[in-house]
């Protein structure tokens, strides 16, 4: 069965203007054009173009959605992974509306909520990245975090500007022993892989648990994930790769 372009607009509130330029960027082809020049989708161009929406709706724009989307798994491992952050969007936002629905009572002469209750739910003092380590990781990622921010209390600008360039610098550095050819545990991507680990500690230390989740999450997270595919689409699965191997044979 095939859709027209017309059809698959109304159907995902989107535009037919939107899908043509999703199809001259090659973000979206359709199936076939028919012999009245019109644009045809058939269920596997809607399942690309669900996937396009998913992560358009985290905030990734259209060349980082098209490295994504060719060099990630398969649709249904990616759709398990987009509906898990959306299921933890859904339970931050139900803790939202149970805060507002108990300051309401509360102002109609209920209990009287602790300073606490009035900002549960709400995470805009942390990065999206912490929110996402929380989320993914419980209450031992709440602790990195906070052990980070003590171990950075005295950072200058300066300080975060030069750490940034090196894990910029360790990325293309480990891209470059890739595209040469280099397996994940050859000796000096390994060697790069604990400058990593080293890096890290700068901030908080891993171990072999912690490092191997990270591993995985630089790889499927979007966010995360969008870093490595503006340099290589081919690097996150590689640097997953990599870390796994150094955690397996360096971490406790």
């Amino acid at each position: 069965m095939a859709w027209s372009i017309a059809e698959v607009a109304r159907m995902s509130n989107t535009t037919s203007r939107t899908l043509r330029h999703y199809d001259d960027i090659g973000l979206l082809e359709p199936a076939f054009v028919g012999e009245n020049g019109y644009r045809y989708y058939e269920r596997d161009q809607l399942l690309r173009l669900q996937r396009i929406l998913l992560l358009r709706e985290l905030g990734l724009g259209l060349p980082v959605i098209a490295r994504i989307l060719a060099g990630q798994q398969d649709t249904r491992t990616a759709l398990r992974i987009h509906l898990e952050y959306l299921q933890r969007e859904q339970d931050r936002l139900r803790r939202l509306q149970h805060t507002v629905e108990r300051t309401l009572r509360q102002l109609d002469g209920g209990h009287v909520m602790s300073v606490e209750e009035y900002f549960e739910g709400f995470e805009h003092n942390q990065s999206e990245d912490e929110q996402e380590l929380i989320r993914r990781f419980g209450e031992g990622a709440r602790n990195h975090i906070e052990e980070s921010r003590q171990r950075t209390r005295g950072w200058t600008k300066e300080d975060f500007r030069k750490a940034m360039a090196e894990w910029e610098e360790a990325l293309g550095q480990v891209r470059d022993l890739m595209r040469a050819g280099h397996d994940p545990g050859d000796q000096e991507v390994q060697g790069h892989i604990a400058g990593h680990h080293a890096w890290l500690s700068q901030f908080w230390t891993p171990n072999r648990e912690s490092y191997t989740g990270l591993a995985r999450m630089y790889a499927e997270e979007p966010r995360f994930r969008a870093q490595f595919d503006a340099i290589d689409p081919d690097l996150a699965p590689f640097f997953q790769e990599a870390m796994e191997t150094y955690a397996s044979r360096n971490l406790s």
